[in-house]
């Protein structure tokens, strides 16, 4: 390990005392050393932080020196691979730099200090002796195994490091699962119980900076600041921005955008600022040209920050060629359970009579459609049922299309005429396993995990103690991806799809369940082969149920862009469908997740998905509370059980459209499909014979729809909360001139609502978008809202 001189911080480009001038320049390399933009890198305080310098820069090989401030040490493999980063002695600031240079240019990456708490956790078992106790929740991923607590006067305690948030829990005595009786603190687990809950520190101090965009004019952008900064950064790609570029004076930041930024059709500038509490929010403003960007119509499906996706399961979605069809033939296979005839084309042509344009949408997310077995396969756990491989998730092949669902040629007229449309196409994609009949496995049988443990157990699904081998069925083998051979054969099968039919990104199933290396060779893999021979973007999002920290472990530049924020949506589903529960609650989960993900994240916000009962079965009554959602489907027909449900839902949809992060349809939640767990949420798509209920939600999703489409505020905007109760919850978007409200009402009553105007737009005349009635007087608006339901205004 090699160790390049450490020079001091680059205190006189970030200082708040600086001079601005017009017309400079930044040297930007041919050969960039970064495709994407970085966010800021957590350091720890306490211990090392390694950097996989591969996870930023395309060619780590070629870095030359590199600098950070006193606070640090910073160490370098001899072959640049990379980086560790130790506390140096002096107190680490809230947001450094990093500067790395390369052939003679520099390029930025901040750190940000570590907000984890050490934590020493107590449970008291009162009277109760126990020969083991365990703790297994939010905080480790609800693996007990993670969680043994040691025993001291009759107490058992667990020591803690964690990030500010709430964190659900159970103690696991002896084997048994119960709640923490010691502890009042409990959530509804969704489920018919209550998990115990712990609290620790606070996510934002109201003394924190808060900066928002305030002017803007072609070349020059001004922001504004709530509380004192001591430092401000302001980036343009990822590079630092000095004295040459910005300046503060008392009517906000002033930033001249770059010259260079002239020569790319799309790029941003970014920006934070810290003082002694902590860090402020990001600033995300996108240039085309080197000007701002403020009119939505100018965004295209390569900005990926305004896609709004459409999922759908390609065999439930619309059957367009009959004469693929070949449901299995075998009568232990239940209906629900068989092919049911939807293909490529089905799907073609839904899009080509315009229903995703129509729906506002720009990206379609489509199941995994590679070869899966001609037969059915009785499921490992009880009651042993036999499946299809319908779904498209037990791949016989990784290259070829399943014959029920199409041909090359069909594939190749899908993603054509999906960009003519000015659509993405995202493909689901499986590289965790594969099922038995795999011809590989005959001739490498020793790719795969081992199948048996260690005194007899089977390793299926357990999907947290055993994260990274564990099988999902008897008949699915999982890949040994720690062999390099195997994931150089999955990664190659996977851009494959990208280079041959010009797929705009992938969905990646389990995402949790696969090691990072694999992620780091098929993110560089597609880097080399697409991204840059053909100067496009690949969007990549990932499926991990988990905590968010284990999430953001796989998002960076060199892994995936994105995941689904699961836990965001639990908090949602609770929020919008139960009137028991408190919208405190939500706006505290939408704050704790930017604390990890940023306020300009890719994150994908769901309405619900494949493998969970749908939204509008919890919110209509339909499904009860503690019922076995998954059998219900199998026992009894799930329907909307009281109508207030599509009113609930068309809340959800709103909050998704108008949150940070990308909207995200599950097929059928437009209009309020309702159905159990898998396999009954995954009915056959309807298009005609909607009901009234199901006619209007499908109009409200398109108009929320289109409307994010050409909001700037919605895609590109500051978030502030403005109130949050029990029943109410307010919050604006806002993106320099431009405002978005969006107010919800989750009792079942109507209510007059008031709120205070922000300052900055109380002089700003705000209309409803969903017929609501407005009225501001002096500041403060008051609008009447129906029960159960929103709106949304804009200046």
């Amino acid at each position: 390990m090699r160790n390049i001189f450490a020079f001091l911080i680059f205190l006189a480009s970030a200082s708040l005392i600086q001079s601005c001038g017009s017309g400079t320049d930044i040297p930007v390399s041919k050969e960039p050393q970064m495709l994407k933009l970085a966010a800021p890198i957590t350091v720890n305080t306490t211990d090392s932080t390694v950097l996989e310098m591969g996870d930023y820069f395309l060619y780590p090989k070629k870095i030359d020196s590199f600098y950070t401030d006193r606070s640090l040490s910073l160490h370098i493999t001899a072959d640049s691979s990379k980086m560790v980063i130790k506390p140096a002695g002096s107190s680490i600031p809230w947001l450094g730099g990093l500067t790395v240079w390369s052939k003679g240019y520099s390029y930025s990456l901040l750190l940000a200090r570590s907000m984890k708490i050490s934590y020493r956790f107590c449970f008291d078992p009162g009277a109760k002796k126990y020969k083991k106790v365990q703790i297994a929740g939010q905080m480790n991923d609800w693996n007990a195994s993670a969680g043994y607590m040691f025993q001291k006067e009759g107490k058992w305690y667990y020591d803690l490091r964690l990030f500010p948030g709430k964190y659900q829990y159970k103690i696991v005595c002896d084997g048994k699962w119960m709640s923490d009786l010691k502890n009042p603190d409990s959530v509804s687990n969704g489920s018919g119980g209550y998990n115990s809950l712990l609290t620790l520190g606070n996510l934002n101090s109201p003394n924190l900076p808060v900066l928002y965009t305030k002017e803007s004019g072609g070349k020059k952008l001004s922001l504004g600041l709530k509380n004192k900064a001591d430092t401000v950064f302001v980036l343009w790609e990822n590079h630092l921005l000095d004295s040459r570029f910005w300046k503060q004076d008392s009517s906000g930041i002033i930033i001249n955008v770059p010259k260079t930024a002239a020569s790319f059709e799309r790029s941003f500038i970014r920006a934070w600022a810290i003082n002694k509490y902590g860090m402020s929010n990001e600033i995300l403003v996108p240039l085309q040209d080197g000007k701002v960007v403020t009119d939505a119509s100018k965004l295209t499906r390569a900005d990926q920050e305004a896609m709004i996706l459409y999922f759908m399961m390609v065999d439930r979605f619309c059957d367009g060629n009959k004469q693929n069809n070949k449901p299995i033939n075998d009568k232990d296979i239940d209906p629900k359970v068989n092919y049911m005839g939807g293909d490529l084309d089905g799907i073609i042509q839904v899009m080509d009579k315009g229903y995703f344009t129509r729906l506002g949408v720009n990206t379609l997310w489509i199941s995994p459609i590679t070869q899966n077995p001609l037969n059915g396969y009785v499921e490992f756990p009880a009651p042993h049922r036999k499946f299809s491989g319908y779904h498209g998730y037990w791949p016989v092949t990784l290259t070829t299309i399943d014959t029920r669902f199409g041909t090359t040629q069909e594939l190749h007229k899908l993603v054509n005429d999906a960009h003519k449309q000015g659509l993405n196409i995202v493909l689901d994609f499986v590289s965790h396993h594969a099922h038995q009949e795999y011809p590989v496995f005959k001739a490498h049988p020793d790719w795969i995990t081992k199948l048996d443990l260690p005194g007899g157990r089977k390793n299926i699904r357990l999907f947290d103690e055993q994260r990274l081998t564990t099988w999902f069925d008897i008949f699915l083998p999982t890949f040994d991806l720690t062999k390099p051979e195997v994931t150089e054969m999955v990664s190659d099968s996977a851009a494959f799809w990208i280079r041959e039919y010009d797929i705009d990104g992938f969905r990646h199933d389990a995402a949790k369940h696969v090691p990072e290396m694999y992620w780091r060779a098929l993110t560089k893999k597609l880097n080399q082969q697409v991204a840059i021979p053909q100067n496009r973007k690949i969007y990549q999002i990932g499926e991990t149920f988990g905590s968010r920290e284990l999430i953001k472990s796989y998002i960076n530049p060199g892994m995936l862009d994105a995941q689904f924020e699961f836990n965001l949506y639990w908090d949602a589903k609770n929020s919008f469908a139960y009137d028991y529960t408190s919208f405190r609650d939500l706006n505290y989960a939408i704050q704790q997740s930017f604390s990890y993900f940023g306020e300009h994240n890719l994150m994908g916000n769901i309405t619900g998905n494949q493998d969970m009962s749908r939204f509008i079965s919890f919110a209509s009554g339909a499904i009860t509370s503690g019922e076995d959602e998954h059998e219900a489907g199998w026992k009894r027909d799930i329907e909307v059980k009281d109508t207030v449900g599509y009113r609930k839902l068309a809340s959800l949809m709103a909050f998704n459209m108008s949150i940070p992060g990308i909207p995200v349809i599950y097929y059928g939640d437009e209009y309020g499909m309702p159905g159990a767990g898998d396999p009954d949420n995954r009915r056959m798509m309807k298009f005609d014979s909607l009901n009234n209920h199901e006619k209007h939600n499908l109009a409200v999703t398109s108009k929320l729809a289109n409307l994010r489409h050409s909001s700037m505020p919605l895609i590109y905007g500051d978030f502030t909360t403005l109130k949050a109760s029990d029943k109410v919850f307010i919050f604006m978007r806002s993106y320099f001139d431009k405002a978005v409200i969006v107010v919800f009402n989750k009792d079942r009553n109507p209510k007059k609502i008031e709120f205070d105007i922000p300052d900055r737009y109380v002089k700003s005349v705000f209309n409803s978008n969903f017929g609501s009635t407005v009225n501001v007087v002096q500041g403060k608006a008051i609008v009447n809202l129906d029960g159960n339901s929103f709106e949304i205004l804009s200046n």
